[in-house]
């Protein structure tokens, strides 16, 4: 007798076409969990840090604070700017706490090696604040994903800006570790392609604090721009005392090439006014990045968020997109899904990863307004200018990252 109770065949198709989705979707250890590796307490905490930390945990919770039907842990780390602790920190986190990706802002020494125990163990590198540009040229990896600016754009837009304004002679003012190196060095190849020539420089430790001495040589160097290339604390306290020297007055311009905008907070716009600078990110730019800077600052005490903090945010939202697209927590899985798809938040609309991991984001030419000029509290920047990413990022034809010159 035929049985009353019959299956359609359509039912049965959505049926395996359920179970093996879900046999897809594969989660190591049932979380996914996002490491923020950066300096909490010391001279860069203010331009990343705590905020980052933040960032991401805001990422998390707009996402719904699970992929693929698992949680999301967010682990957060003090690297103390040493290149020892936070290789520690990277490899408890890979071996032992089962992190599946890290986001990094810490300073370039640290974030050359936690590169290499990432590519090691296949795992995504998020690089949110680090500017180095080895991490997508000679120390590239397929892991390593840029999202914010480098040592190579930030110099270039800097170069071409002064030497517009007829300055031919630079003196450099450079923190001494591998970001002050890279940043000097690239700034120097940009200022001699241009005609225009680099006559001296000094190194100044992490973390100083009275920058007279190194201010009077660069004064007495005779070149038309002096340049400050260090960032967070050490940016603060020398352009503080280059505004107490005056040097300006001297007729030499005092310049940065990057800075974030807790540091103009700390300067006052007394002393920061007129700085002409790039940024990828400024809290008031458009309707998107004021609704979510506002998010964040009512979390953050009412402190503005830097381009860093925007930048973490938008690395773990691209991962967590990713991860949700690959179906699997997978690196190398994820990593491929990552250079496949656009990023789109509020950062950003519709930006491409390029194969050597560098977020092809714009970048904005921004001027430090007047005291006069600002109407509200955070009201800092006036935006002259977008720069399109060919006019930014280094051309993949110059790369020396070796998977990309084998292609």
């Amino acid at each position: 007798m035929q049985s009353p109770f019959r299956i359609s065949p359509v039912a049965v198709c959505a049926a395996l076409l359920l179970v093996c989705g879900a046999a897809s979707a594969q989660v190591s250890d049932d979380v996914v969990r996002i490491g923020v590796m950066a300096d909490q307490t010391g001279p860069y905490s203010g331009n990343g840090g705590p905020g980052s930390s933040l960032a991401v945990k805001m990422a998390v919770e707009d996402f719904g604070g699970k992929v693929l039907g698992k949680p999301v842990e967010v682990m957060v780390a003090d690297d103390q700017n040493k290149p020892d602790v936070g290789l520690n920190i990277a490899r408890k986190w890979l071996d032992t706490e089962k992190v599946d990706t890290v986001v990094g802002g810490s300073a370039s020494s640290i974030a050359l090696g936690v590169s290499t125990l990432m590519k090691e163990r296949k795992k995504p590198y998020l690089i949110a604040g680090t500017v180095s540009a080895e991490l997508t040229n000679k120390s590239c990896s397929p892991m390593n994903f840029q999202f914010l600016t480098d040592t190579y754009a930030l110099p270039r837009a800097g170069v071409q800006s002064l030497m517009k304004q007829g300055v031919k002679s630079f003196y450099f003012i450079t923190v001494d570790y591998a970001f002050g190196q890279a940043y000097q060095d690239d700034a120097t190849k940009f200022i001699n392609a241009a005609g225009g020539k680099v006559v001296g420089s000094v190194k100044h430790p992490l973390g100083a604090t009275d920058f007279s001495s190194y201010l009077l040589q660069a004064q007495s160097s005779g070149a038309q721009a002096i340049v400050i290339l260090n960032a967070g604390l050490d940016l603060s306290n020398a352009l503080k005392q280059a505004a107490e020297y005056k040097i300006t007055r001297g007729g030499q311009v005092v310049s940065v090439f990057g800075m974030t905008i807790n540091s103009v907070a700390a300067m006052g716009l007394d002393v920061a006014q007129g700085l002409q600078l790039t940024v990828p990110f400024y809290w008031d730019r458009d309707e998107p990045s004021r609704d979510w800077s506002k998010r964040f600052m009512a979390r953050n005490k009412g402190v503005v968020p830097t381009y860093i903090h925007a930048g973490a945010y938008s690395a773990a939202m691209h991962y967590l997109n990713a991860v949700k697209a690959a179906g699997t927590d997978d690196g190398a899985t994820v990593a491929a899904k990552m250079k496949e798809m656009p990023i789109n938040d509020f950062f950003s609309k519709d930006v491409k990863v390029r194969e050597d991991g560098q977020a092809l984001r714009p970048v904005y030419a921004v001027q430090v307004k007047k005291p006069s000029e600002s109407k509200a509290p955070n009201d800092y920047y006036t935006v002259r200018a977008e720069i399109p990413p060919e006019q930014t990022w280094r051309p993949l034809s110059e790369s020396a990252c070796d998977y990309i010159k084998a292609k």
